[in-house]
């Protein structure tokens, strides 16, 4: 185990009087100790540094001496370090007869004493009792600095998501924040910010929301989630969006609220101002409407239909901007994730024998995972989710989920099912239509607080010729319908939109029906929705049928995979750094030989000089050449060699068609070594 860094450490001797100092230091060669001599005090401080093992200094040298260069540069010393200092004193002058040498451990800290003339296996002995000591305390550093590596790529995650961090204390209510977080209160970066400031930074109609808000997860543990204007000191209003849990300890006493903020200004000023839009929109509309009906009392269905066909097109715009939006932030989050992941998967194997660390590490990992599955959730609105689709017999797909269906809605919910009697296969991911339909029996519930029934069905479908988005050929169409509450027309219209919920904060995403929404249109069908306010709601999942019968299996992570077992030479090319980094990490762990390159163009120089790599893993989205590009031109250098394509998108651009292996960003070790095995086993 490596607990002294790569470079030598020597003991540093002051004994300016008689031969103390060369006896001293031929004594510590003989033990294998080497050791600097140094002629004054004034270098003896000098030489002092985190590679010296300890220090050996007589008595006198110091009784003599001012020792303030000395003192201050023992209480500089990094919190990791106590450097050793062993005390050569007369016989007789140790610490329990000596009050004088016994001042000097208060000034020194960490001092053992030896009285001349003094044996050889004494000295001996109390120098390697120091250097064992100094040596714990270069493991202690080492500990301290991968801990502290891991913090400061979680609070650079954090930076780049601009979340501010906060703890709140229970006991005392003491509360602290990132510079970030007193930023979004329009605080400065270095002043202090108390609870009191962050109640009389909220505007006066929010506080007893926000108030309310923090009783009710103090009083039954449900997650702190609010959304709320500050008013800063300019006196200009903001709106941030807060979010937090309960952090107990081992009896389950609530001791903090920790969590992050983060500032919602301009999305809720967009908001607002698409409002006024769509309300000024809506006013010209009304308006021409009525000069038409004055005039023209008949071109009237005419104009309704124009209407109606331009409010399809602006939401459809609308919907598909927001899913670009969407789609091309959840990707340079999963990028960050990436390094987060990877670097925090790797840490927390070099941190079994410390608890605090694993808990620390694991807590980290946990907060990242959730960010990939929420990013998990904008791609599939984005259509941009990494499916298995096969064919799925969407009657046993139900048939299998009733009792966890029932389980989910309880006792004061009756869920009742009709099934064709011929199967209906879809071309589908069964795990994704699983999810589907599980968010929609969950939304049927919500909607029935008093109980009720959910009817789930099946049926088959032929549709003739085109009918809006869903083109001619044959459907599978599952449905959901409930008894609840129902939707106006206006949130029917924003039923899909991502982040848009009915349910109080805390109590949803709002990205169920717009997950549904996306995964049906990447399969090629529609979520079709209909609802009245009392009336209930009708879901529908359209997505084609499959001319298929043979339902397929899908190879599970956990399945051994053979002929792809040895270390591997791998190229790895990357443009992100940290990424970059993380991916040769794992690899290295696993026991291949890496080589990085961080571009498309130094990736070819490097195959044009040596040819013996066993794959190439590269990231698709580059400057300059892409790893698309990239695969053509290495595979007219080495056709045969095998390649994986790492992205956060599901699909390669259109166009783009490449015999490579997919590698959907952020991956786990697990997934790469999976991935790996399959295009290894391939070729």
């Amino acid at each position: 185990m490596a607990t002294i860094p790569n470079r030598n450490v020597a003991a540093l001797i002051h004994a300016p009087i008689g031969r103390d100092a060369q006896i001293a230091s031929a004594l510590l060669a003989e033990a294998g100790i080497p050791s600097t001599i140094a002629a004054d005090l004034h270098r003896f401080v000098a030489g002092l540094g985190e590679d010296i093992a300890f220090a050996v200094i007589t008595e006198e040298a110091l009784r003599s001496s001012d020792l303030r260069q000395l003192s201050a540069w023992i209480a500089d010393q990094p919190s990791w370090s106590d450097l050793p200092f062993i005390i050569l004193t007369h016989r007789g002058g140790g610490p329990e007869r000596n009050p004088a040498a016994a001042r000097l451990s208060d000034a020194l800290g960490n001092v053992s004493f030896v009285e001349r003339p003094f044996h050889v296996t004494t000295f001996v002995s109390v120098a390697r009792s120091a250097l064992r000591g100094r040596r714990r305390q270069y493991e202690a550093r080492l500990r301290i600095e991968a801990l502290d590596e891991g913090e400061r790529r979680l609070q650079t995650a954090l930076e780049a998501g601009r979340l501010g961090a906060w703890e709140l204390d229970l006991a005392t209510y003491d509360l602290t924040t990132s510079s970030t977080c007193r930023a979004i209160f329009g605080q400065g970066l270095e002043e202090e910010f108390t609870y009191d400031d962050l109640l009389a930074s909220i505007h006066p109609d929010d506080l007893e929301r926000m108030q309310d808000a923090v009783r009710a997860t103090l009083e039954t543990g449900v997650d702190y989630a609010i959304e709320y204007r500050t008013v800063w000191l300019d006196g200009t209003v903001h709106w941030a969006e807060i979010r937090a849990q309960l952090y107990r300890d081992r009896t389950g006493k609530a001791l903090k609220l920790i969590g992050v903020s983060s500032d919602i200004t301009d999305r809720i000023r967009s908001e607002e101002h698409q409002r006024h839009l769509n309300e000024v929109l809506e006013e010209r509309v009304v308006a021409r409407t009525e000069e038409l009906h004055k005039a023209h009392a008949e071109v009237m269905a005419e104009v309704a239909q124009r209407e109606r066909a331009e409010a399809q097109l602006r939401q459809a715009q609308k919907m598909e901007a927001i899913g670009q939006l969407t789609g091309g932030v959840a990707h340079d989050f999963n990028n960050l994730l990436m390094a987060v992941l990877g670097n925090l998967e790797l840490l927390s194997k070099h941190a079994t024998n410390d608890p605090k660390a694993v808990r620390l590490v694991e807590g980290a990992l946990q907060g990242a995972r959730r960010g990939a599955s929420l990013t998990q959730r904008l791609l599939a609105f984005a259509r941009r989710q990494d499916l298995h689709v096969g064919p799925v017999d969407v009657g046993n797909l139900v048939r299998d989920m009733t009792d966890l269906m029932k389980r989910s809605v309880g006792s004061s919910i009756v869920i009742e099912t009709s099934l064709p009697p011929v199967p209906v296969v879809l071309l589908a991911d069964s795990n994704q239509l699983e999810l589907a339909l599980l968010n929609l029996v969950v939304n049927a519930r919500d909607a029935m607080p008093d109980g009720g029934t959910i009817h789930v069905n099946v049926r088959s479908f032929d549709q003739a010729s085109q009918k809006g988005p869903l083109a001619a050929g044959g459907y599978g169409v599952l449905s959901v319908v409930d008894e609840g509450y129902g939707m106006d027309e206006e949130t029917l219209e924003k039923a899909v939109e991502p982040f848009f919920s009915t349910k109080e904060l805390g109590k949803g995403t709002g990205l169920g029906l717009s997950m549904i929404h996306g995964l049906a249109l990447q399969l090629g069908g529609s979520l079709k929705l209909a609802s009245a306010p009392t009336q209930g709601t009708i879901a529908e999942l359209w997505i084609p049928r499959s001319d298929d019968l043979e339902l397929g299996s899908t190879l599970s992570e956990e399945q051994p995979i053979n002929g792809a077992s040895g270390p591997k030479r791998i190229l790895l090319v990357d443009d992100d750094f940290l990424i970059a980094m993380s991916s040769v990490d794992m690899l290295m762990d696993l026991g291949h030989e890496v080589v990085e390159a961080h571009s498309g163009i130094e990736a070819l120089e490097i195959l044009k000089e040596d040819s013996r790599f066993d794959l190439i893993i590269t990231d698709y989205s580059m400057p300059g050449m892409t790893g698309g590009e990239l695969v053509v031109a290495a595979r007219a250098l080495m056709p045969d060699i095998p390649i994986l394509i790492a992205s956060g998108y599901a699909e390669l651009p259109s166009g783009v068609e490449l015999d490579v292996g997919r590698l959907g960003k952020p991956y786990t070790q697990q997934q790469l070594v999976l991935e790996m095995a399959k295009i290894l086993t391939c070729h």
